[in-house]
């Protein structure tokens, strides 16, 4: 059996069951650079899951995620959980959860999309599906699967 050595954390937020691969995708779309980090980020990646055979893990001390980075993680990863940690405990856990519409998050892949044309129009899709995500363009109605490479 391996074993995981990976220190707790005092205050921050824990993503859990990460789709296995997608944990470098959710540092970058919460905006998880580095050089702008200030404090310890751990990223564990293919690790043995009883659920799902494999996932990734992230770990941000000393930051809780806003609702739209929820809402980012979940189209990329929907299986996702999120801990808060306060004081070295869970505070708070729950899976992430797609919402039915995406406003502001994801730009359409249509280069001939109105939101795509320099026009002060914020992005707007519908969720058709949720598990794996699949949204539609409320302007052109074009299709889009592959969302995390359209995440603003």
């Amino acid at each position: 059996m391996i074993e995981f050595k990976v220190t707790p954390i005092r205050n921050g937020t824990v993503i859990d069951h990460i789709t296995v691969g997608m944990a470098l995708n959710v540092l970058k779309i919460i905006g998880i650079k580095g050089e702008n980090v200030q404090s310890t980020v751990s990223v564990l990646m293919h690790v043995p899951s009883k659920k799902a055979g494999w996932k990734d893990i992230v770990k941000i001390e000393d930051r809780e995620l806003d609702p739209k980075e929820l809402d980012k993680v979940a189209l990329i990863s929907p299986n996702a959980t999120i801990n808060i940690i306060r004081d070295y405990n869970v505070a708070e856990k729950f899976v992430v959860e797609v919402p039915d519409v995406v406003k502001g998050i994801v730009k359409c892949q249509n280069p001939g999309c109105i939101t795509n044309m320099h026009e002060p129009i914020e992005p707007e899709f519908l969720v058709e599906s949720k598990k794996p995500p699949m949204l539609r363009c409320i302007y052109c109605d074009r299709i889009m699967t592959e969302v995390s490479d359209y995440i603003i």
